[in-house]
């Protein structure tokens, strides 16, 4: 199993979205820690499939984050599985996870699974609006998400999701304070290296996805903060 615990970086990928070779290529072989498959609009098996084999062509590690049913498959490294803890509904919560280990968990190697707690802040990215998120929190609401995720549910990740808004470090730092065990990840509007930065001084993971498709030379200097010291 790939340790999550070392990781500082990763990409991902939007098997809904378009990527040349080339860039493939030279994402696959910055030095990432991971490439995560993962997206919201019209992912399939087939698509998920598609890309997957693309990446394996790689040494890199090759992960799954799971958003619907429909698109899981063997093959990968590991796979990420999301828990919405701003959600009102249950569904994104424990629903669709009550669903998939119904008619998977027979079997999965459940060492390769890990479980996100996820706390989605943009208001206006499409996973909010599909999952009805509450982004309307203070720093004291998100950080006690933080405490549930780590303190209740021991949960090995915590995930600030900001998808397509950059954050900045504040809220990255009000949680930090008070995880001890479980990974801060940080995704969400990072365009450049000194957004990076700024972010990785805070988080222990930042993930790198809609920069690749908007700002692709920027998006592989991101890598770079794997150097940088905490």
């Amino acid at each position: 199993m790939y340790d999550v615990r070392e990781w500082r970086h990763a990409f991902k990928l939007d098997p809904n979205k378009e990527i040349s070779d080339e860039k493939l290529e030279k994402i696959c072989e910055s030095g990432t820690d991971a490439v995560i498959i993962g997206g919201t609009d019209d992912v399939s098996l087939e698509n998920v499939l598609n890309l997957m084999a693309r990446v394996r062509r790689y040494a890199v590690p090759c992960v799954l984050e799971i958003s619907n049913l429909e698109m899981i498959t063997p093959g990968f490294d590991l796979y990420l599985i999301p828990t919405l803890l701003n959600s009102p509904d249950a569904k994104w919560i424990i629903g669709l996870h009550h669903e998939a280990v119904k008619e998977y968990g027979g079997f999965l190697n459940w060492d390769e699974v890990l479980v996100e707690g996820y706390c989605i802040l943009n208001e206006d990215c499409k996973a909010a609006k599909m999952t009805g998120a509450n982004t309307a929190l203070t720093p004291d609401d998100v950080q006690a998400y933080a405490m549930i995720a780590e303190e209740m549910f021991h949960l090995p990740i915590f995930y600030l999701e900001y998808s397509g808004k950059y954050g900045g470090p504040e809220m990255a730092a009000h949680v930090k304070n008070v995880l001890k065990n479980s990974k801060l990840f940080y995704g969400g509007g990072i365009q450049n290296l000194e957004q990076a930065k700024e972010v990785a001084a805070i988080a222990d993971v930042i993930v790198v996805g809609n920069a690749i498709y908007e700002h692709f030379e920027e998006a592989l200097k991101t890598v770079k903060i794997k150097s940088s010291v905490r």
